[in-house]
């Protein structure tokens, strides 16, 4: 319980601070992307999102791809992406552009 509000609380901390300020740094690389099956498209405008590796706090965790529509008529999807920066790695949160 204890953990749980002190963990809310960093977090809260972090959003009041600023975007930057909430950047997921890792000093662990990312392993390698999961070869995934894409399923069959939903509909003609669907895009597939690729999945990426999240990290939950103590290891990573493969987040599967998925369909999706696009919030615009020719957006493109820019996919999640980890960076490496100061000696570890930063995740860059997917965006439609």
């Amino acid at each position: 319980m204890l953990r749980t509000g002190l963990l809310a609380l960093l977090f809260a901390g972090a959003l009041a601070v600023g975007v930057n300020a909430a950047d997921v740094f890792v000093r662990v690389g990312p392993p390698p992307p999961v070869r995934e099956t894409v399923i069959v498209r939903p509909g003609p405008n669907y895009v597939w999102i690729p999945g990426y590796h999240r990290w939950d706090g103590g290891a990573y965790a493969w987040v599967p791809g998925r369909w999706e529509l696009p919030p615009r008529p020719r957006a493109r999807w820019v996919a999640h992406r980890w960076v490496r920066r100061r000696g570890g790695w930063v995740f860059v949160e997917g965006r439609w552009r």
